[in-house]
């Protein structure tokens, strides 16, 4: 079989298809030291919205289908670029079309467009391209991608429903005792009703509301913008990862979101031919947790003076000790992204497992917090008119 068989049947990058004969040409672009890509300083001239991962997952599929099937490169972004729905998506695949019929390879041009392809992205792209299995690499980029949302995805509805209904219970509280006890208050001094102790405090409290609402408000969210500035600094965000994992529940699930993470992407880019220093110093950037961030430098940083990566990865405290025993068996056998990619598998099971469980415990656990909260306010107002009642009928 020939070079140029060999370059269509796998989708090896072009280097040019410009116009005209260059459309039609396969010039395979010759295998390179891979080196980990930094990202293109975006352009000045516009401001470039983020791409949601669910349309670059449908973009990375059907272009490695495209590409397996033998289309030239620039005519494959065309038709993408046409049919693209969203349109900050269309506008990054245009500009990836135009700097790669200006010479650059997909790799480079797809640097550039930081806002729609991350430094993971590029450098497993530049791989398949030295490798001439691009479609491959493509294939493994989407199943990457798709994965990736479901965990974030899992992660978010552990988050939401808490979240949700507290929110709803804040409201449903805060509305009670700014429009509804005033009303009884009024029906009971009216009335000249004396006021047992529970009803008396969900007076005071309807009172105090109203006069301190605007500081709860402006205090909720000032406190909100204090976080984020926080967090936005290196020690804030290592601190805040670090309490979000040591967190009762929802830290074991994001625990193994950071495992399962870590092993899913260092597994990827393994498999798809990038050298384990520079696949460690990717997984580090992409990691989303700035405590695993932190580990897997220190990992990093050991395999450079001559150690394995299992001992590192141990030692760091972060990953549970099956995670580092099965790497060390990967790593003996030289199957270390194999061993990675089952890891992850695992992992992603038991996240799956670990949301389902917390949301079967918080759902009833919340709607009776609800119940107790709203029914104690209604019950503490209505306890004057049952003692009236009684009185009445007394009588």
């Amino acid at each position: 079989m020939d070079d140029d068989a060999v370059a269509g049947r796998h989708g090896r990058v072009r280097a040019s298809e410009r116009s005209g004969d260059a459309m039609s040409s396969r010039v395979a672009v010759p295998a390179r030291t891979l080196k980990p890509r930094a990202q293109a300083a975006k352009p000045k001239s516009r401001a470039l919205k983020r791409v949601k991962p669910k349309n670059l997952a449908i973009f990375t599929r059907q272009l490695s289908v495209m590409i397996d099937a033998g289309l030239p490169l620039v005519q494959c972004l065309e038709l993408l670029q046409k049919e693209e729905p969203n349109p900050n998506m269309a506008a990054a695949i245009e500009a990836v079309r135009q700097e790669i019929e200006a010479g650059a390879s997909l790799a480079d041009a797809l640097a550039k467009r930081s806002e729609a392809f991350d430094t993971l992205y590029t450098n497993m792209v530049a791989a398949g391209e030295a490798g001439g299995i691009l479609d491959v690499i493509l294939q493994r980029l989407s199943t990457f991608i798709e994965k990736e949302v479901k965990l974030k995805s899992q992660v978010r509805s552990a988050m939401i429903y808490p979240s949700a209904v507290l929110s709803i219970a804040a409201i449903v509280v805060v509305v009670i005792l700014w429009k509804v006890v005033p009303t009884f208050t009024m029906l009971f001094e009216g009335m000249g009703a004396s006021l047992p102790l529970p009803t008396r405090v969900v007076v005071a409290l309807s009172n105090g509301l109203i006069y301190a609402l605007p500081f709860l408000v402006g205090g909720f969210f000032g406190a909100g913008y204090m976080l984020r500035r926080y967090y936005a600094t290196t020690k804030g965000r290592l601190k805040v990862d670090n309490t979000l994992l040591k967190m009762p529940l929802i830290g074991k699930i994001l625990r193994k979101v950071a495992v399962a993470r870590f092993c899913r992407t260092l597994g990827t880019l393994l498999s798809s031919g990038v050298p384990l220093l520079d696949g460690l110093d990717i997984t580090s950037k992409t990691a989303g947790n700035a405590v695993i961030e932190n580990a897997v430098k220190h990992v990093r940083a050991r395999i450079e003076r001559g150690e394995t990566i299992a001992a590192p990865l141990r030692n760091t405290g972060v990953f549970p000790p099956m995670v580092s025993q099965m790497i060390g068996a990967g790593e003996s056998t030289g199957a270390l992204d194999t061993m990675l990619n089952k890891i992850a598998e695992f992992y992603e099971e038991e996240v799956d497992v670990a949301v389902a469980g917390l949301l079967t415990i918080l759902e009833p656990v919340l709607i009776a917090f609800l119940g107790v909260v709203v029914g104690g306010i209604v019950i503490s107002m209505y306890m004057p008119l049952f003692d009236l009642i009684s009185r009445m009928s007394s009588h």
